[in-house]
């Protein structure tokens, strides 16, 4: 047994033996309901929401909750894992009122992850343009990816799935399959992306990211990825570096089949913590507030398998896992820290939007 192995049982006893949070100070309130698998969720200026739903709808939440949809979404492949994925916000959103979609386009045999900026109007999205499409094209219905978030200098990443059938290009920087992609609002390469010959590839060996946060304080990059059966990882970003699959993996196939007999090679990085068995990581987010100050520098991992959200206290020499909402159960998709401290939950089967705040006490 490696002591990548010991230090992995270690922190899932851990894991294990942590007491809840105290539940009592909390409160849980559904902000939004009636959702057609619903997978991402951003916050606007106004306090309402964007909320995308797999299958092709977005939907603006006002503050008073009601459920608006949106019109001009561009046409999507709903196929499997397919469909619709993440909205986020330009950094200059107040002014400009630009979001981005991210989302799988094309058919069954010939299909990609996408991205598209527009103009959202209230009830419609205006001067829809496709910026990114990624190459090459796969077929099936499998491992997109589909996460977004913006660095400070303005630039977006781009989570991609491998698309299951070709998990071998998650090694080849020639693809873009399995990688974090760094482009420009426009979708241009960035001129200082690390490879000259891959020009937006920014980090590879990833199998289906579906979780990723920027650190504004120190522009840290932190990733979920799906593990086969088990090996969901947790990764820290640096551009470059190559984080392993399907050469090393703490997983085995669905089959029970060994994919690699590694979990260990030089110049591969190793994950900050992972998941044996899996919890099927999906939406990511940093907690900074101290609105609810248990939570308060810790990571919060959304767990589709697990039903449940996963914090990760980061902050000392070995992760260490807790279990924050014990009494919150829903196949979670996605996790959003909000302005006010509170935190969204989006409960993909439930098709609703929970929202997670401190609670005042009443004795």
């Amino acid at each position: 047994m490696t002591l990548r192995h010991v230090r992995h049982l270690v922190f899932a006893f851990l894991f294990s033996c942590t007491s809840p949070l105290a539940m009592a100070d909390l409160q849980m309130k559904t902000i939004a309901e009636g959702l057609d698998t619903p997978w991402s969720i951003t916050e606007l200026p106004d306090q309402g929401f964007l909320v995308t739903e797999r299958p092709g709808g977005l939907k603006y939440v006002s503050v008073s909750g009601d459920v608006i949809p949106v019109t001009g979404v561009p046409e999507v492949f709903a196929q499997r894992q397919g469909g619709l994925f993440d909205v986020v916000l330009h950094p200059d959103f107040s002014n400009n009122q630009t979001i981005f979609l991210s989302y799988a386009a094309g058919s069954e045999d010939s299909n990609r992850t996408t991205v598209a900026r527009a103009v959202f109007d209230r009830n419609s999205l205006k001067d829809v343009a496709v910026i990114f499409e990624v190459s090459p094209s796969k077929r099936g219905g499998g491992h997109f990816g589909g996460r977004m978030a913006f660095l400070a200098d303005g630039t977006l990443l781009l989570t991609v799935g491998e698309g299951y059938t070709l998990r071998e290009d998650a090694q080849k920087t020639e693809s873009q399959l399995g990688k974090l992609l760094r482009m420009t609002e426009d979708g241009d390469a960035p001129s200082d992306n690390p490879f000259a010959d891959a020009p937006y590839v920014y980090s590879y060996g990833h199998r289906n990211p579906q979780g990723l946060i920027v650190d504004a304080s120190s522009q840290a990059i932190w990733m979920t990825e799906h593990g086969p059966k088990g090996g969901d990882e947790l990764n820290r970003i640096e551009p470059g570096k190559n984080y392993g699959w399907p050469a090393i993996t703490y997983g085995v196939d669905y089959s029970g089949a060994i994919i690699s007999p590694f979990t260990e090679a030089p110049n591969m990085e190793q994950p900050v913590t992972y998941w044996v068995p899996s919890i099927a990581t999906s939406g990511l987010a940093l907690y900074t507030s101290s609105a609810i100050p248990s939570l308060t520098g810790k990571l919060l991992v959304g767990g589709l398998k697990a039903k449940k959200v996963v914090a990760v206290d980061v902050s000392g020499d070995s992760a260490v896992l807790s279990e924050p909402f014990p009494d919150l159960e829903g196949r979670v998709r996605d996790v959003r820290a909000l302005s006010d401290g509170s935190v969204a939950v989006i409960d993909e089967a439930g098709g609703k939007v929970i929202r997670v705040s401190q609670g005042t006490d009443q004795s």
